[in-house]
C-alpha cells in the first residue's frame, strides 16, 4: 500500500510540526533529566528540571500519541489536542502564570480522549474501551498537575494511560490469535486494578503503588504469554526486531510493578527513579523503537528503509538502563548517572537512524 498518496503537502507539513514539537519535548525533557541526576550543565530555563516529567509524559509522548490518533481518525479537528499539548508545555517552560501550561496540556489531552471515545463507540471492544480509558488516566492525570497535586501522584495517572494505551493496542492485534473470553477477562481485571491503584493513590499513595505494582506484573506476564508478538519471533527483519523490542519492554514493564511492590510509597530518590525509568524508558520506549519503522511513515507520508541498525538502539537501551537501575538498587552513583546519560545518548542515536532511514525522494514521486 503507498502511503503518501493521500496526504497533502500542507497536511504532511502539519504533522512533521508535531513531530518535530514532540521531539523537542524529548530533547528538552532527556536534559532535564540530567540535570536532575546530577550532571552540572545549565538548566536552559528555571523551571525545566521540574519539568522532566512533564516534557517527556505530556511534552513528547502525549503530543506523539495524539498526532497517530489523529491520523488514524482522519479528522482535521483531531489535530488540535496535540497542538495544545505541545503549546501549553512551551507555556509552563516559559514560565507563564496561573498555570496557563498545564491547563492547555489538559485541554489538548480531552481532544485526544475525545477521539479515543468515538473510536469505542464506533467499535465497542476491549481494546477500544481500555485505550479509551487510558486517555482518560491522561486527563484527570493532567488536571492534577494544573490543580497542583505533588508530581509524584500525577505520575501514577500518566502510567496508567501509556500503559493502557500500548496495552491496548496490542490487545487489538491479538484478535487474530482468536483468544478465548476468560483469557480476555483476565487482561480486563489486570487493567482494572491498575485504574482502582492509581485512583487509590489520591488518598494513600503507598496503597495506590502497591494495587499498581500488582496490576503491572499481571499486564506483563499477559502480554509476554499471549501477546502476537512471541509467535513472530521466528520470522525474519522487521517483523522479528518488533517482536523483540515489545517482547523486552514487557520485561522492563515487570521489573517496574515489582519495584513499586518491593518499595511501595516512595515519592522520590533511587527506588523511585528505578521503579519509574523502568516503566518510562525499558517498557514505553521499547515500544516506541518497535513501532518506529511502522508509525513514522505513515504519520509522515515518507516511506521508510529498515536495516539491522534499529537493534543497536534497542540492545543499548536495555544495557544502559540496566546499568543506572542497578546503580539505584545498589547505591552506585556512578552507574546510576553514568546510566542516565547514556541513556539519553542511546535516544539521541534512535532519531539519527529514525531520520536517516526515510526516504523523502520516494514520497515525492
Amino acid at each position: 500500500m503507498n502511503i503518501t498518496t493521500s496526504i497533502t503537502p500542507r497536511m504532511r507539513l502539519l504533522r512533521a510540526a508535531l513531530l518535530i514539537a514532540a521531539v523537542a519535548g524529548l530533547l528538552l525533557g532527556m536534559w532535564a533529566g540530567l540535570v536532575r541526576l546530577g550532571w552540572p550543565w545549565p538548566p536552559l530555563a528555571p523551571v525545566l528540571p521540574m519539568l522532566h516529567g512533564p516534557l517527556m509524559a505530556c511534552g513528547f509522548l502525549g503530543t506523539l500519541i495524539g498526532v497517530e490518533r489523529a491520523v488514524g481518525t482522519g479528522k482535521h479537528w483531531a489535530y488540535l489536542g496535540p497542538a495544545l499539548v505541545a503549546f501549553g508545555v512551551l507555556l509552563a517552560l516559559l514560565g507563564m502564570p496561573g498555570n496557563a501550561g498545564p491547563l492547555l496540556v489538559t485541554l489538548g489531552s480531552a481532544i485526544v480522549t475525545l477521539v479515543l471515545v468515538g473510536l469505542a463507540r464506533l467499535h465497542p471492544a476491549n481494546y477500544t474501551v481500555t485505550m479509551a480509558v487510558g486517555g482518560g488516566a491522561w486527563v484527570i492525570g493532567n488536571l492534577l498537575w494544573w490543580l497542583g497535586w505533588p508530581l509524584y501522584v500525577v505520575a501514577l495517572w500518566w502510567i496508567g494511560f501509556l500503559v493502557l494505551t500500548i496495552a491496548g493496542e496490542r490487545l487489538e492485534l491479538s484478535r487474530m490469535l482468536k483468544l478465548t473470553p476468560t483469557v480476555q477477562r483476565v487482561f480486563m481485571a489486570a487493567a482494572l486494578l491498575l485504574c482502582g491503584g492509581i485512583g487509590l493513590g489520591l488518598v494513600n499513595y503507598a496503597a495506590g503503588t502497591l494495587g499498581v505494582g500488582v496490576a503491572l506484573i499481571g499486564i506483563a506476564v499477559w502480554l509476554g504469554a499471549y501477546d502476537i508478538a512471541r509467535r513472530r519471533l521466528k520470522a525474519g527483519g522487521q517483523a522479528r526486531f518488533m517482536a523483540a523490542a515489545l517482547l523486552s519492554g514487557y520485561v522492563w514493564l515487570g521489573i517496574g510493578g515489582a519495584l513499586f511492590l518491593w518499595h511501595p510509597g516512595q515519592m522520590a530518590g533511587p527506588y523511585y527513579d528505578a521503579a519509574l525509568h523502568s516503566i518510562f524508558l525499558g517498557f514505553v520506549f521499547a515500544m516506541i523503537l518497535a513501532h518506529a519503522p511502522i508509525v513514522f511513515p505513515a504519520v509522515l507520508g515518507i516511506p521508510m528503509v529498515y536495516s539491522n541498525r534499529f537493534y543497536a538502539p534497542l540492545v543499548l537501551l536495555h544495557l544502559s538502563l540496566l546499568l543506572r537501575v542497578t546503580g539505584d538498587l545498589a547505591g552506585w552513583w556512578p552507574g546510576r548517572l553514568w546510566g542516565g546519560l547514556l541513556n539519553a545518548i542511546v535516544l539521541l542515536a534512535f532519531l539519527v537512524i529514525t531520520v536517516t532511514s526515510l526516504r523523502p525522494r520516494a514520497a515525492s514521486r
